[in-house]
């Protein structure tokens, strides 16, 4: 008897043509991710992990995109004398007052046909354990798997991610600000298979070095999702002191993030990068109103993706408590956005109003300026935090 981390891949498996390649980069997250000692052993349709760390390496493999059910199970062999013996011990072991038993005969020249072996193994746990049958809702759902290379016995699995693996999309650029939106559009981009590098822009003296260690602390979280996360900072302060002096207090924030997309996508470019991804809530603030997304969007041609644009604020706060990020974004340290924040800034800029004010602005050197003079924040220590 072997006792294994059963993998399952879910939506991997509907991805004929590109399975073997999602399977690969899967494979290659789990072993970037988890520096456990482990032996991934996989086929076309699930993966298994030998590692005498189990409980350590299920909680890591939780946080891995494209991961479907995650399940400690018994290997072995076809005999069913020893599957009896197994599949006895695993119910000694489990929790609950019902059960049910679920066969899978993957192998078809095993003896005994799949619903006589549920009845079979039923009686089997009837009789020698307190536990009561429940097809419906049982409180132990008993699988057992017989396949070629032995049998495979497991009781309820945890649920994964989901997704795809990250990177198989490639990489994203991530605005990141210190608030409670950005981080969980990151998280949603990775899981979608989006290679995340963080932007965050920083302002000082206007923003705090506490602000700066809050967004690292936040990539920080985000790593543990991929394992290759960076964070790129951009220095925002001239840019965001010449909108304050040229610009009307009430167009402050719209010419603001007109810049920082124009920022991104020159990062975007260099970092080899496919699309830009933020924060941005329909009709939260009064840079994300439609009308306002329109204007600011209009500043880059390339793909600008908004993971939360559809939730409302609960649903961000309830993913953001789920990956862990929110009692960082709470701390009470403001990013850039907020500290030059109009009393009443325009909910419905015009198009050609921006660009006229934008006329007093030298453009182009303060996008170069800023983009040459970013500081890469990408090494980790032993405790998995930035350096």
């Amino acid at each position: 008897m072997k006792k294994l981390i059963l993998i399952k891949f879910g939506e991997l498996t509907t991805k004929k043509g590109n399975r073997k390649i999602f399977i690969s980069l899967l494979r290659k997250n789990i072993k970037e991710l988890i520096k456990e000692d482990i032996k991934i052993i996989s086929d076309r349709v699930r993966m298994y992990i030998e590692t005498d760390e189990i409980d350590v390496v299920v909680e890591k493999l939780k946080k891995v995109s494209g991961i479907h059910g995650i399940t400690v199970c018994y290997k072995t062999t076809n005999d069913v004398d020893d599957i009896k013996k197994i599949a006895l011990e695993v119910m000694s072991e489990s929790v609950g007052k019902t059960f049910k038993v679920k066969v899978k005969r993957a192998d078809k020249r095993f003896e005994i046909r799949t619903m006589e072996f549920n009845d079979i193994l039923g009686g089997l746990i009837l009789r020698n354990t307190d536990f009561k049958v429940d097809v419906k809702k049982p409180d132990i759902l008993l699988n057992i798997e017989i396949r070629e290379e032995g049998t495979f016995v497991y009781t309820n699995e945890i649920r994964g991610m989901g997704g795809y693996p990250v990177g198989v999309q490639g990489k994203g650029i991530l605005m990141l600000s210190g608030g409670l939106d950005s981080p969980v559009a990151g998280y949603l981009a990775m899981r979608k298979g989006i290679d995340v590098i963080c932007l965050y822009f920083d302002s000082p003296p206007h923003t705090s070095v506490q602000a700066k260690n809050k967004v690292i602390n936040l990539t920080n979280v985000l790593n543990q999702y991929s394992g290759r996360v960076k964070l790129i900072v951009v220095p925002f302060t001239n840019i965001q002191e010449e909108i304050y002096k040229k610009v009307p207090i009430s167009y402050n924030i719209t010419i603001m993030r007109r810049m920082m997309y124009r920022i991104a996508e020159k990062i975007m470019k260099r970092q080899k990068a496919k699309v830009i991804i933020n924060g941005e809530s329909i009709g939260q603030v009064a840079s994300q109103t439609l009308d306002s997304m329109m204007v600011i969007n209009e500043v880059v041609k390339s793909p600008v993706i908004r993971p939360v644009s559809c939730l409302d604020k609960l649903e961000i706060i309830d993913m953001a408590q789920k990956i862990k990020t929110h009692d960082i974004s709470i701390e009470p340290f403001e990013d850039c956005c907020t500290i030059f924040l109009a009393k009443s800034p325009i909910i419905k800029p015009k198009l050609e109003i921006c660009v006229e004010y934008e006329k007093v602005l030298e453009i182009e050197k303060l996008v170069e300026e800023a983009v040459e003079n970013i500081e890469i924040i990408s090494e980790f220590n032993k405790k998995n935090e930035l350096l």
